[in-house]
């Protein structure tokens, strides 16, 4: 699985329907379960992101098919951070020159 951590800020669209919010990231989870993503978490912030949301996805392709049927519906615009577990990245600096 391929982990990822995705930004997400509401477009005008999605601050005028804000109430709906929480009932979204319910269907957002059903959405990812198609694509075989898995949703561990989402959290509402304040600041430049109003939304934090954590995914395990079974590959690249899939993760980009999830985010661009989410930006469709127009709610909100989102920025993808690739992650990587403790462990992950002990390979990765075991790797290092």
């Amino acid at each position: 699985m391929v982990a990822y951590v995705v930004l997400a800020s509401f477009t005008d669209q999605g601050v005028r329907n804000a109430k709906d919010s929480p009932k979204r990231a319910e269907a957002f989870k059903d959405l990812a379960k198609t694509f075989g993503v898995t949703v561990r978490e989402i959290v509402w912030t304040q600041g430049r992101y109003d939304v934090v949301t954590i995914v395990d996805a079974p590959d690249e392709s899939s993760f980009m098919s999830l985010t661009l049927s989410l930006g469709a519906l127009g709610n909100v615009r989102t920025e993808s951070l690739r992650a990587f577990s403790a462990a992950e990245m002990t390979k990765i600096v075991d790797n290092m020159l």
